[in-house]
């Protein structure tokens, strides 16, 4: 059976991020963060994470 939202999940993996990271550059707890993940998140709320995602991906880029 698959995770809800194993896309996103993965992204995170593979962009080295924790969820944290994530959570904070969203504006919510990491905690509220893990309870977004449990189900399908809504179009906008997936596009906040999505966007957080590339935004720190791109900060950790410009640092290397």
């Amino acid at each position: 059976m698959q995770k809800a939202n194993e896309n996103i999940r993965e992204l995170i993996a593979q962009s080295r991020l924790h969820q944290w990271e994530i959570a904070n550059a969203v504006g919510i707890s990491d905690s509220r963060f893990t309870v977004w993940l449990r189900t399908p998140l809504r179009k906008d709320r997936e596009k906040r994470v999505l966007d957080a995602i590339y935004k720190l991906t791109k900060q950790m880029a410009q640092q290397d």
